[in-house]
């Protein structure tokens, strides 16, 4: 891989931007400032200007305030007024030599103007100011005319040299501004030229070459006009059109490969996810290998196929179904012992095995080989990780199978051995089911029927004993208890086999609770009545079912033993659900269940479906003062629908 070297901080176009725009800035700001700076002193100059022509004024002023005899009226008046007028004097002389930034004013720096300050500040502190003082003090005023002229002759030259000097500024002034136009127009056509050189010629470039290269020009070439990053790139573009100018001849071969790899594995994804599905159907064994088979045999073009199942008590590998085999191959093969054939030995190893039949010993010739199959294939069935049996793939044409498409067999082979095992589960689940629910009705006909055929065979004993003593006053009481203790066994067997035939309405516990609850109160008389309240998630069946289990032996031990008048039958079903089942009859010493467990086989009953759905079950009860079953699912242990 060719790769472009690393660039230097000159050769990089970042740098060149950056270096010519602050060249270009650098030079604006000097003829800025430049233009700033004669504005200011043109404008301190004109003050001076200001400030030198009042001196003409002030020397004037003070020799008219002077001129007056000394006697005359006012005389003080105007000495004072003198006197401040050549303290202004002194001021404004004062400031043109120091300036005033400020305003600004600032005498030019010119050497004949700082001369010509210097004869007027002479003549001024030579000249009229002492002259003034003089007359001020009592001399006569007959000097003072020519001393102002004097002075006035020298502010005007000082005058007109700052004017000469404003002149010379002003036109470097207006060269300046002029320069600073100049220099815009220089430097934005400048500017325009040297980032169309620099970026838009190089991208217009890169973007002739693209699209050139979009219509399939692969022998475009950018021309490499510098080692910036324009260059670089254009080496890269390079680069990359000799690239795909090489590879652009091999894109079909690898399209069409990669086309073919893709339908391998679609079709691969698509029989697993069919198999998978199909799987997952409740069904018997031999139609989930019978489904199986037909779909493996049909994605792999086999000519023949066959599903065993493995006896781990007998050795033996029993056939399940088969396809394309004739009579003779299954008659001899129907059922393998661990170890026998090709397929025994591999079942034995618990490894995939293709055997090639035209590579074995023909002096021992197989009924495979002799049916004409050139290839078989062994592929186990496993469900975590115990051995269930294998699957054979029969080809008449030699087959070779690849890395991938044996891991798809074996895959298929575990998804066929966890669905034969599910299988497997469901039906002891089911078994132990209905062997737990025959335990729970052989229980309940033990300690009710049989309770009451026992009460019946006593009092028939009885009853042929009082016949034979001829004891008819113990006869006439003895009939009528029989009657009651038949008419309650036919009640617990009608009772019972109701219960038994209850299904839940769709899922609807409330409304299966409501259908028990109106058949007990219009059998019994008893005002029974149900509150539910909450709306919290459906149950599994299984839950729903012992519930209504519950409710029922609830109302039958709330008919046989409470003598109550009213039974209410409360649900509150939110994240928690808890039901009540009260009675206002006579009630019952809860004591007494751990020495009596015959008359209270109803409560244990309901306990053990209470358990069956990890729920709790609580009976509360005083003598006289009814029951109360309370039965509590916590939301951890509710099983969705």
């Amino acid at each position: 891989m060719v790769t472009s070297p690393i660039l230097s901080s000159w050769q990089k176009l970042s740098t060149k931007i950056i270096s010519l725009l602050v060249g270009f800035l650098v030079v604006a700001l000097a003829v800025i400032g430049s233009t700033l700076l004669l504005s200011w002193q043109l404008e301190g100059s004109a003050a001076a200007i200001n400030v030198t022509g009042s001196l003409r004024m002030s020397a004037y002023r003070l020799t008219l305030l002077l001129d007056e005899p000394q006697g005359s009226p006012g005389a003080g008046v105007r000495h004072e007024q003198a006197r401040a007028q050549i303290a202004q004097v002194n001021a404004t002389l004062q400031l043109l030599r120091q300036g005033d930034p400020q305003r600004p004013l600032i005498l030019p720096p010119a050497e004949r103007i700082r001369a010509s300050f210097e004869a007027v500040v002479r003549e001024w502190e030579n000249g009229l100011r002492p002259q003034a003082q003089a007359v001020l003090d009592g001399a006569a005023p007959a000097s003072l005319q020519e001393g102002a002229r004097r002075f006035v002759q020298q502010a005007d030259i000082l005058v007109q040299l700052i004017e000469r000097d404003s002149e010379y500024r002003t036109f470097w002034l207006r060269g300046s501004q002029l320069g600073l136009l100049a220099l815009a127009l220089f430097g934005t056509v400048s500017i325009i030229y040297l980032l169309f050189n620099m970026i838009v010629a190089p991208l217009q470039r890169m973007r002739h070459g693209i699209e050139r290269m979009r219509e399939q020009d692969f022998d475009v070439r950018l021309p490499v006009e510098g080692r910036d990053e324009f260059g670089q790139l254009a080496q890269e573009f390079n680069l990359m059109a000799d690239r795909l100018q090489g590879s652009y001849g091999q894109l079909e071969n690898l399209v069409q490969a990669k086309t073919e790899a893709l339908e391998h594995q679609n079709r691969e994804l698509a029989l697993l996810y069919d198999s998978a599905s199909f799987l997952q159907q409740p069904q018997s064994a031999e139609a989930l290998c019978e489904g199986f088979l037909q779909r493996i045999r049909s994605y792999f073009h086999a000519d023949g196929g066959s599903v065993r199942v493995l006896d781990p008590v007998r050795g033996n590998l029993h056939l399940m179904v088969h396809h394309g085999l004739s009579n003779q191959l299954i008659a001899a093969d129907h059922c393998l012992k661990v170890g026998d054939c090709l397929c025994g030995e591999a079942a034995q190893k618990k490894v995939a095995v293709v055997h090639d039949l035209r590579r074995l010993d023909s002096s021992a010739r197989r009924q495979c080989q002799k049916e004409g199959y050139a290839t078989v294939s062994v592929f186990h069935i496993f469900a975590q990780r115990q051995h269930l049996g294998f699957f054979n793939l029969h080809f008449r044409e030699s087959k070779v199978f690849g890395k991938d498409e044996t891991a798809l067999l074996e895959t298929l082979g575990q998804l066929l051995g966890t669905a034969i095992e599910n299988q497997r589960l469901a039906e002891r689940e089911r078994e132990m089911a209905i062997s737990e629910e025959r335990n729970l009705v052989a229980q309940g006909l033990h300690d009710s029927i049989a309770q009451g055929l026992n009460f019946l065979n006593l009092q028939v004993q009885m009853l042929e004993q009082s016949l034979r003593q001829n004891q008819i006053d113990d006869v006439n009481a003895i009939v009528p208890a029989l009657r009651a203790g038949v008419d309650e066994s036919y009640q617990d067997v009608r009772e019972l086999l109701q219960n038994f035939r209850t299904r839940l309405q769709e899922g609807n516990l409330v409304q299966s609770l409501q259908i028990a609850i109106d058949k007990f109160r219009d059998k019994t008389g008893i005002d029974a009545r149900l509150l539910a309240d909450g709306d919290g998630a459906p149950f599994a069946r299984e839950q729903q079912l012992q519930i209504l289990f519950i409710v029922q032996e609830a109302l039958s031990n709330v008919r046989k033993h409470a003598g109550a008048s009213e039974v209410r039958v409360r649900l509150v079903d939110n994240d928690d659900f808890e039901l009540t089942i009260e009675d206002n009859g006579h009630g019952f010493d809860p004591g007494s269940r751990a020495t009596d467990g015959g008359s209270h086989i109803g409560i244990h009953i309901m306990g053990e479906r209470a358990r069956r759905i990890e729920a709790t079950l609580a009976v509360q009860s005083q003598p006289g003062d009814g029951t109360t079953v309370r039965l509590h699912l916590p939301r951890a242990q509710r099983r969705a629908a």
